[in-house]
């Protein structure tokens, strides 16, 4: 197979590169302009393709024999090299073109005065380069014959027909894993024998095996349902176990919110709190970690949860599983047959039913050695999907490949095959993602930046622009599986197995921190990535700066916005404990071919060295998030090759360098989150852009025209913030812009807050000119003064809007049909001070607000009416009405969630009364601080309620329920009665039977509690708060069911009776200040008590009075 023609070796993808470059008429132009020698661009060229033809038989043959290998590894350096040296070119021509352009126009021959120069130095230093270069390859390609390569016949970037696009993009169905789900689930919903102990369960089998799916469909089954978890939460560990990070991510994944704790105990601390007395479901995939310590730090909060809590794990190894003391499920090989099915399912193509006879026999052959592994038989069944001839099936059954040597055992045959047959395009994209950790969820935007800063995305004659081109090569590693779809919308990852892969095939040029050995960085390295808790234990940056070709110097990390906490003195130094002993100034000094260079969230950098200029190479600067630096030097204008600039919450950054417009080449300009309220000068001049944050209008009226002109030149696409609107003066120059022409998928539209019109029309006419593209799908306007709407933004001209945020419009005295908008999922409606009455005009039809799903009012000061139809709003899961005083009521509205706060139903249209019978399809419904109800009513049964919330409603006093709570709201799990004077007694006929969890800041309701709930209640977690006692009383008899109780800001309570405590498990005392003593007695296996002084005092470990009373607890937590 040596000779065969495959996908193209990865290093032709590389000389691909160099040879856009040579065939480029600038590139000849400019030699002869600088009197250069054409000719060694002409033996460049021919060298590089004598070198091509040999690189995919030596590819091959690297596996094999030791001395291809390093041929190979020394072809590659002596390419790299050659592509830096035409880089260079590229630099000075580039760097000529725009100081060309800056000269005054009486130059006539400008161009031709910049290229006729002499320029002696430089001119010697390429020749000098180029012949060294030269002599490299002529060199290596004279070493063929010794090494026996033979030359194959590549034909760029054109072979590996493209995959078709198939709807195939989650694994909906699961081949030979009936049995193992039908044992997981079993152990899920069965009763354990010590109830009171945490049940782990650890799925166990080498990669590839599908413990991941296996999990996920586990995890999803409706069968799960019946087990009625609290919480459920699926967590990626990976092999970089930190207790802090991966029980912190197991926090976030349970609030699903972000947590920024950098302290274990506060992170332990809530984690507990929102696990205890839960019956919780936490799936921990692919675990690495065989050490008890470190898994016991992170169970410590976990063991909280109330019996009946489960852990699922996926796992490589039965070591990881004995240190969690989990119990154990070996997945094995998948059987003949179930292979088949998979391998079938993957290589048919679109509309074919089934194999034809001779391509069924040689599948037969290849299912067979991929030994029983879903991932080998998946991708293999991709690659096949793109062969339609026998002989190409043949060609990969007998490739050698499948025999490799047993020192690349770590890698699959089937895997490094599909690697092989694709494109040489797709093949360097894959390896370069070889920088990111397992399991790193990467965004398709941002990896298609770094292809493109790296100069590996094709566009001959610029044909294309190179984010299409990048989105192609994405989607195209998408189908064929390299990539997968994460469990969060729009993220992406690789299999570890892939991951393992990519870094095989380009081990001799990337070094990622946390995966490879030793304490040295090799010279021979190009890309540089390190993960921020990998950098504390290594010792060897210094050796960084021995990489002087490095071009990409990447951290990545999984938690977004982690930052780097350098201790940066005065140069600055990277003296923080990584011993990262480098100032910038060296640093940038030694890595002058650097291409890609992220200082993403380095906190403490202050200054950005002048050297920064010395960068030639530099396609990409991330200075994201470094929240000390203040300006930027001017010598980042003379990075000419500049393409991507991301400043992002820079918060302390005021302004751009004078001399920004210089950088012509710059196609992505971010800095959203600084204080940077003017566009560079000369904006205009930086044609190139395509993704660009945010726009200020000028307030001089002479730059607004120009300025917005250039805006209206550019192919913007993504996301635009455009501020400072009230600057536009003239509705023409709105026009400018040209938004209804780019591709934009969100825009925000400023004004400045308080502004004040004379014109409310001429307003009017400035938010006409600025429509957007019926592409647009998130809006948002805020601060508009006009008076009324322009038509565009309700007469479905935005068809695939699905979020619209209408803020603080205060002159609008009537809002425009929105229902009209077919795709509109989410509303946000505040501060729309002049709004009196929402009637008709809002819906525009009897079926409007088709998908809306989420409606939010706020601060609507004046609001007194809202009509709603019957039919408007069948989708709707949540309605917040906050801040609107005067709202007198409102009619039927089917919603899934209802919150009304601030005093936001008047009294005289309800006469007192919550009809909640209005809402049939609510899901929660919180009532906070309505001041004006009086009553809550339903007249039949609710079978959507779970969540009923009601706080701080001063005149509520009863419930007119018909019927008993049991009847009326039988799913209703969780209800909270707190702040509410008035009310005493709990509704006639007892509470539902479901209830979960309750919150009660009245002493008669907690002491009929028991009396009104069902002997078989399911009530767990009690919240007492308020209480004005002194004693909590010895005949209140907390029901036997309840695991866990909350006791919170009981000012006076000062003893406690055991007689109602006996049955507890967990119990947790905050902000009770005059509590004096515990009960005699008690069974607790938790107790917390925080922010009582008189207790923490008297349970002082050993000497405090009451400690023999809580010696005995295994879980204590005195603060």
């Amino acid at each position: 197979m040596a000779a065969e023609v495959v996908g193209g070796a990865l290093l032709s993808a590389f000389l691909q590169v160099a040879f856009d470059r040579l065939a480029s008429p600038q590139f000849l132009d400019f030699f002869r302009r600088r009197k250069l020698d054409e000719k060694l661009l002409a033996n460049l060229n021919i060298k590089l393709h004598s070198i091509n033809a040999l690189a995919d038989d030596a590819e091959l043959k690297q596996f094999t024999d030791p001395h291809v290998k390093a041929w190979l590894l020394a072809v590659k350096e002596a390419v790299f090299d050659a592509e830096d040296l035409l880089g260079e070119i590229d630099y000075e021509l580039t760097r000529c073109q725009v100081q060309a352009q800056s000269q005054p126009q009486t130059f006539t021959y400008k161009v031709s005065n910049f290229f006729n120069s002499t320029f002696t130095s430089f001119n010697k230093k390429i020749e000098s380069e180029m012949k060294e270069v030269l002599e490299k390859l002529e060199y290596l390609a004279n070493q063929k014959g010794d090494l026996g390569l033979k030359e194959g016949t590549y034909f760029g970037d054109g072979s590996g027909s493209k995959v078709p696009s198939s709807s195939l993009v989650v694994e909906s169905v699961i081949y030979g894993r009936d049995a193992d789900k039908d044992i997981i689930i079993n152990w899920l919903t069965s009763e354990t024998d010590n109830p009171n102990h945490l049940s782990i369960l650890s799925i166990v089998g080498m990669g590839g095996l599908g413990k991941t799916t296996l999990a996920q469909h586990v995890y999803s089954d409706p069968k799960i349902e019946d087990v009625k978890f609290d919480i459920k939460a699926w967590v990626c560990v990976s092999d970089h176990f930190h207790v802090l990070t991966v029980t912190r991510t197991i926090l976030e994944a349970i609030t699903n919110q972000k947590d920024d704790s950098g302290n274990l105990e506060m992170v332990h601390k809530k984690l507990k709190e929102k696990l205890s007395g839960k019956k919780f479901l936490l799936v921990l995939d692919d675990v690495w970690n065989e050490r008890p310590a470190e898994w016991e730090a992170v169970r410590t909060p976990l063991s909280y949860g109330a019996p009946g809590s489960r852990i699922l794990v996926t796992t490589r190894g039965e070591k990881v599983a004995s240190s969690m003391r989990s119990e154990v499920h070996i997945l094995k090989q998948l059987g003949e047959d179930e292979c088949w099915k998979v391998f079938v399912n993957h290589a048919l193509k679109d509309g074919d039913l089934e194999l034809k006879d001779e391509l069924r026999k040689v599948g037969r052959r290849i299912v067979e050695k991929c030994k029983g592994l879903p991932l080998a038989l998946k991708t293999i069944g991709c690659l096949l999907r793109t062969k339609s001839s026998i002989s190409d099936w043949k060609n990969i059954l007998e490739s050698n490949i499948w025999e490799l040597p047993k020192e690349h055992s770590e890698i699959i045959p089937a895997l490094f095959l599909s690697y092989r047959y694709l494109p040489s395009h797709l093949k360097r994209c894959f390896a370069y993602c070889a920088l990111f950790p397992k399991d790193y969820e990467f965004v398709k935007k941002e990896l298609i930046f770094l292809w493109m800063a790296q100069n590996f995305l094709q566009s001959p004659q610029q044909m294309r622009h190179l984010e299409e081109v990048g989105e192609e090569y994405f989607n195209d590693l998408l189908s064929r599986s390299f990539f997968q779809h994460s469990n969060f919308v729009g993220h992406f990852v690789m299999h570890d197995l892939l991951n393992d892969l990519a870094k095989y095939v380009c081990a001799d040029f990337c070094f990622r921190l946390e995966f490879d050995s030793g304490q040295c960085i090799p010279k021979t390295t190009r890309h540089f990535s390190f993960e921020y808790n990998d950098v504390i234990s290594f010792n060897g940056f210094g050796s960084l700066t021995d990489a002087k070709r490095l071009r990409s110097f990447l951290p990545t990390s999984k938690m977004l916005g982690e930052n780097w906490n350098f201790k940066i003195k005065l140069l600055p130094l990277f003296t923080h404990n990584w011993n990262f002993k480098i100032s910038i100034h060296d640093l940038f000094s030694k890595i002058k071919f650097i291409r890609v260079l992220s200082l993403y969230g380095c906190s403490d950098l202050k200054k950005v060295p002048d050297s920064v200029g010395d960068l030639k190479h530099l396609h990409s600067l991330d200075l994201s998030l470094c929240i000390e630096i203040k300006r930027l030097p001017n010598s980042i204008c003379l990075l000419y090759n500049l393409l991507i600039l991301k400043l992002n919450f820079c918060s302390k950054l005021e302004e751009f360098p004078i001399n920004l417009h210089k950088l012509t080449k710059l196609c992505c300009l971010e800095f959203k989150g600084t204080r940077v309220s003017k566009m560079p000068m000369h904006f205009g001049e930086l044609k190139n852009l395509q993704v660009l944050s945010t726009f200020f209008v000028d307030k001089n009226n002479e730059l607004i025209t120009k300025q917005l002109a250039g805006l209206g030149g550019l192919n913007l696409h993504g996301r635009l913030s455009i501020n400072d609107v009230q600057n536009i003066l003239n509705p023409l120059d709105a026009l400018e812009a040209n938004l209804k022409d780019k591709h934009l998928v969100g825009l925000k539209l400023k004004w400045k807050l308080n502004h004040v019109t004379d014109d409310p029309k001429k307003e009017k006419e400035v938010l006409q000119n600025l429509q957007p593209s019926n592409l647009l799908e998130n809006l948002s306007i805020t601060n508009y003064s006009g008076t009324e709407f322009p038509s565009w933004v309700f007469d479905n001209s935005l068809s695939n809007l699905v979020f619209l945020n209408l803020k603080n419009f205060k002159y609008c005295l009537c809002l425009p049909p929105i229902g009209l908008l077919s795709s509109l999922k989410t509303l946000y409606i505040r501060g729309f001070d002049g709004i009196v009455s929402i009637g008709a005009e809002f819906y525009g039809s009897n079926s409007s607000f088709a998908r809306l799903e989420e409606l939010t009012f706020s601060n609507m000061k004046e609001w007194e009416e809202w009509e709603c139809k019957t039919t408007s709003f069948p989708r709707l899961q949540r309605l917040d009405v906050d801040k609107c005083p005067k709202l007198k009521g409102t009619k039927v509205v089917v919603s899934d969630e209802l919150r009304i706060s601030g005093n936001s139903m008047d009294k005289s249209h309800t006469d007192g009364i919550f009809r909640l019978h209005f809402f049939p399809k609510l899901c929660t419904l919180q009532l906070i601080e309505c001041h004006h109800i009086e009553r809550i009513s339903q007249e039949y049964a609710h079978n959507h309620l779970t969540c009923l919330c009601i706080s701080a409603c001063a005149q509520l006093k009863s419930f007119l329920f018909p019927k008993p709570m049991q009847i009326l709201f039988p799913f209703l799990t969780n209800l909270y009665i707190t702040r509410c004077p008035q009310v005493e007694l709990f509704p006639d006929g007892g509470l539902p039977l479901n209830i979960k969890e309750m919150s009660l800041s009245c002493l008669k309701l907690i002491a009929s509690l028991r009396d009104n709930l069902d002997p078989n209640t399911c009530l767990q977690t009690l919240y007492i708060l308020d209480l004005e006692v002194e004693c909590f009383p010895d005949e209140v008899l907390l029901p036997r069911s309840l695991t866990y109780l909350y006791i919170y800001n009981c000012q006076n309570l000062k003893k406690m009776h055991y007689k109602g405590l006996c049955h507890l498990s967990f119990l947790t005392l905050e902000d009770c200040p005059s509590l004096e003593c515990l009960p005699a007695e008690g069974l607790l296996s938790s107790l917390e008590i925080f922010n009582c002084p008189l207790l923490k005092e008297r349970c002082r470990n050993p000497d405090g009075e009451d400690w023999g009373k809580i010696a005995h607890i295994q879980k204590l937590d005195v603060r």
